[in-house]
């Protein structure tokens, strides 16, 4: 059996990704590679001799070589500004090509900006950077930012940039029935036991799988163990329709799912939540998945019940691509 290092997401999810809205509004310079590539979702890659008309294909951000003074930079507006924890600055596949150092600004501002006068806050300092690595930086101010700048000095390729965080919304939900697992309307992933294809946060997103990336998908497991995820709601309601759905996985989709929830209505420490999960109550016995398809499932069991964290077992290993529930908010 392998033996599974638990993931601890801590409920930030990436809020540079562009499929919250976040985009890139400024650029110096973009002669190799686009600027926007830096928040593609998904993984960097390379392409052994791919070239187009100015050069050697790179998956990210690449600047010509400088030849006079300053460095050069992009602005990236967030989709939904909020508070940043952690972040990661990819320079995968970027050897030779990669920057000097590299420094991140922050502001906020209600506007599209590109003004001289804007006042910004260095969340990063200048930091030295290291070719096909991933660089790591938390972040201790805890304003609300909207707009970051990120410097490269003085020039060269940046393949991802990740902002994990948590995203400030003042939603207000009423009496409608709401996908209480939307990373839109606030649900965070919170730990996982093993995230190795695809990442935790991608089962919360809006819409409908792009392909098998897009989705959570864990290793295979080689034994006789499960593996799980557990996801913090967008506010505690009550759960009338649950939907798993496998698009997408078709030779890797789970052979069984089963979902378990709580209410919890104070503060816990992750290695409590996981321990304490293995106790909560069913909303979704363990039940048969298919490839590629929506499987919708009634709350037969906690219908009157108010749950705000869900714990989705699959078994025994596999991959999901959304998870939803459809309830009312009940604070």
């Amino acid at each position: 059996m392998i033996k599974k290092k638990n993931v601890f997401l801590n409920g930030l999810i990436d809020l540079a990704q562009s499929r919250l809205g976040s985009k890139i509004i400024y650029k110096t310079d973009e002669f190799f590679a686009p600027a926007r590539r830096i928040i593609n979702p998904w993984p960097p890659i390379f392409k052994e001799g791919v070239f187009d008309k100015n050069g050697k294909w790179m998956d990210g951000w690449e600047t010509r070589r400088k030849r006079g003074k300053g460095h050069d930079y992009l602005i990236l507006k967030l989709g939904k500004p909020g508070r940043i924890h952690k972040i990661d600055v990819d320079t995968s596949y970027f050897s030779g090509n990669h920057p000097s150092k590299i420094s991140i600004d922050a502001c906020f501002s209600k506007k599209n900006i590109f003004n001289k006068k804007t006042k910004w806050t260095t969340i990063v300092k200048k930091s030295t950077t290291r070719a096909n690595s991933h660089h790591f930086f938390n972040v201790k101010n805890k304003n609300i930012f909207s707009h970051l700048k990120l410097n490269i000095f003085p020039d060269g390729g940046v393949a991802r940039l990740r902002v994990y965080g948590s995203m400030k919304l003042n939603k207000k939900f009423g009496k409608n029935i709401v996908n209480l697992t939307s990373v839109l309307n606030g649900a965070v992933p919170i730990v996982c036991n093993d995230e190795h294809f695809g990442r935790a946060e991608n089962i919360l997103a809006p819409g409908i799988g792009k392909n098998m990336g897009d989705g959570w998908e864990t290793r295979r497991s080689r034994g006789k163990n499960f593996d799980w995820l557990i996801i913090k709601c967008a506010a505690p309601g009550k759960i009338n329709k649950i939907q798993i759905d496998t698009h997408h996985f078709k030779g890797n989709f789970p052979d069984k799912c089963s979902i378990q929830a709580a209410y919890i209505d104070k503060s816990i420490s992750n290695k409590n939540l996981i321990n304490k999960s293995k106790n909560w109550n069913f909303l979704i016995n363990k039940s048969k998945l298919y490839a590629n398809r929506k499987h919708n499932f009634k709350n037969k069991f906690m219908r009157n019940k108010k749950i705000n964290f869900i714990k989705i077992n699959i078994f025994p290993d596999g991959g999901i691509s959304r998870v939803r529930l459809f309830g009312k908010v009940d604070k």
